[in-house]
């Protein structure tokens, strides 16, 4: 009896541990996770040991607006823009450009910020204009638009985990150029001596929220947060504290021709 009477306590206890895993396993449906990779000043980065930046900032402006608590992983690029389309993480922040491809598999929230790709090169160099890449060696960031770039054009290209990576090559004089987001180029460059930026944009491309392919009613609310957000000069108010051309905020996406404005703006105003 005594032994029936301890096997079925441990059965209980099994039971109930099965129980604690599974509501600890369930996800809270008021905390918005979201993934991000926080070398990519100054939209997100470490500040001693802290997630700082304007997509940070707004993250938070985006829950507040929902109700919910914001909880960030901070998390490789790839790993990060993959985190919502296998349903892992709510929403992706992280300078994420929405382009055709990305639409296939997954949903995108209204733009909120317009930016180019740029080339940064050692000061010294032999590139002047985006002509002078051929047959050059290029650094980017892996799973990023400037790495499409590179490979459509057939640059001979290395990819590196982060931009601090990619601007190291440079620096130590492995490649000849970076290739990556136009306000992360001109971060990376003022805290790499001797490299600088060139004024010539390489593209025209849209931030965007990335969010699981089909999850139409938060990428919904999110949009109406944005635009919340947007009316009330919050989304002007924290770029601004970032020193990110305020030009480039877009107000309609289908406005190509104010985009195109947007980017000759952030170009003429850094």
């Amino acid at each position: 009896m005594k032994k029936m009477v301890k096997l079925v306590s441990v059965i209980l206890a099994l039971v109930m541990c099965v129980g604690v895993f599974a509501s600890c396993s369930k996800k809270d449906d008021n905390v918005l996770t979201m993934a991000t990779n926080a070398e990519f000043p100054p939209f997100e980065y470490l500040e001693n040991g802290e997630m700082v930046g304007a997509e940070i900032d707004m993250a938070y402006a985006i829950a507040e607006k929902l109700g919910m608590e914001l909880e960030i992983s901070n998390i490789d690029f790839d790993a990060a823009l993959a985190g919502p389309a296998t349903g892992k993480y709510d929403v992706a922040i992280s300078g994420i450009t929405a382009n055709d491809e990305r639409r296939k598999n997954m949903n995108f929230s209204d733009p909120y910020y317009v930016a180019s790709q740029a080339i940064i090169v050692m000061e010294n160099s032999e590139i002047k204009v985006a002509a002078d890449l051929k047959g050059k060696t290029i650094s980017c960031q892996e799973g990023t638009t400037g790495e499409q770039f590179i490979l459509d054009n057939k640059y001979d290209i290395q990819s590196y985990k982060t931009g601090a990576d990619a601007i190291a090559a440079l620096t130590a004089g492995k490649v000849d150029a970076v290739v990556i987001d136009d306000a992360v180029a001109r971060a990376l460059s003022a805290e790499n001596q001797g490299t600088k930026v060139l004024e010539e944009p390489l593209t025209k491309e849209e931030y965007a929220i990335a969010l699981k392919l089909g999850n139409d009613e938060l990428t919904e609310k999110i949009n109406k947060a944005l635009a919340e957000l947007k009316a009330e000069g919050k989304l002007v108010e924290i770029f601004s504290k970032y020193n990110l051309p305020m030009d480039g905020e877009v107000v309609v996406a289908e406005d190509a021709e104010a985009t195109s404005d947007a980017v000759t703006s952030a170009a003429e105003a850094e």
